[in-house]
């Protein structure tokens, strides 16, 4: 007896372009193999450790330049663990958004101190000392003090009022930290201005 058989045998015949009644838009029906074929993509194997290598160098040069564009953008998937969160870009904005006087403290440091590395006469080198010590870093030091201390308190009531479900943790000292940088050595780079207008993407 014989068995009926489940399935109809595929046509595995090729139209022939010529043909009078062609398939389709005009064209015709290509094979099942053939159109599974042209589907797969061709693995290229290295052909020894030198080219593997190559290979692994070039793949990881591009993985780093996606995550630097990442960053640079500011894409949280890109960003450390330490930048994550909306309540750290919150931070980074508000701090961003405004100019603070911590922010000069590098700059003002580095102007005291080649202050006293110019070779004035004594007269004035010991008034130019007098003045750095008595006035210069004690202004430096309580301006400082108390930027720090006004952002980490305002930036965590901020979160915490506009962002109830996210954690205040170290949020404070984060925007804190934040202002002290002077603006164009900040990271993740600003995305706002002075004055909360957006800043243009780096390149």
């Amino acid at each position: 007896m014989l068995r009926r058989r489940s399935q109809t045998s595929v046509d595995d015949t090729p139209v022939p372009v010529d043909d009078p009644k062609p398939q389709g838009k005009g064209r015709p029906t290509p094979k099942r193999r053939d159109a599974e074929g042209r589907r797969r993509q061709p693995v290229s194997a290295p052909k020894d450790r030198k080219e593997a290598y190559r290979q692994m160098r070039a793949k990881q040069a591009a993985e780093r330049d996606r995550a630097r564009k990442g960053m640079l953008a500011g894409d949280e998937r890109y960003l450390p663990v330490r930048d994550k969160g909306p309540g750290r870009k919150f931070a980074r904005d508000w701090v961003d958004s405004r100019r603070l006087p911590s922010q000069y403290f590098l700059p003002f440091s580095l102007l005291i101190l080649l202050a006293t590395w110019i070779p004035w006469p004594i007269e004035i080198r010991a008034k130019v000392l007098n003045i750095v010590i008595a006035v210069g870093w004690p202004i430096m030091m309580i301006g400082v003090l108390a930027t720090s201390l006004y952002v980490a308190w305002k930036v965590k009531k901020e979160v915490a009022a506009k962002l109830p479900d996210e954690s205040v943790k170290g949020v404070g000292f984060y925007a804190a930290m934040r202002a002290l940088q002077i603006r164009k050595l900040r990271f993740p780079p600003p995305t706002v201005l002075p004055g909360g207008r957006p800043a243009p993407p780096k390149k």
